[in-house]
């Protein structure tokens, strides 16, 4: 599956080009390198994992972009404590992770019943069995 097709990767690409359009006058040069790079890092990591042969390999840069998700939101949270991040801008952003943490559970679950035993993408669908 092309990635570029996934909602999941629209909307972490999108909310990656948020960060950097809004923090990009940020002095706090350690701040902005670290939440600009998780939230990089989480279409990055779907578009490599679907990019992938196995299912497994698909499993584990989804799990990896999942991770870079929670902590994107982490850095999000403490950027609105210390006034780095406004208020609304951020539980939206917080929001828009949660989204797309609950999609990649669910896209990884997909991929996870390419992996059990019997499973085949080729099974007709549950109405004509």
């Amino acid at each position: 599956m092309d990635f570029e097709k996934l909602d999941v990767w629209k909307m972490s690409a999108r909310l990656s080009a948020d960060l950097y359009k809004n923090l990009r006058n940020l002095n706090d040069w350690g701040f902005k390198d670290q939440i600009t790079r998780s939230g990089l890092s989480v279409p990055s990591n779907i578009a490599e994992g679907m990019s992938r042969e196995s299912a497994k390999e698909r499993l584990r840069f989804l799990s990896i972009a999942k991770g870079s998700c929670a902590e994107l939101r982490t850095q999000i949270y403490i950027g609105i404590d210390i006034g780095y991040i406004e208020r609304q801008a951020g539980q939206d952003w917080i929001q828009q992770t949660k989204r797309i943490a609950a999609m990649l559970s669910g896209l990884m679950n997909k991929i996870k019943v390419e992996l059990e035993p019997g499973s085949s993408s080729l099974k007709p669908p549950a109405s004509s069995l």
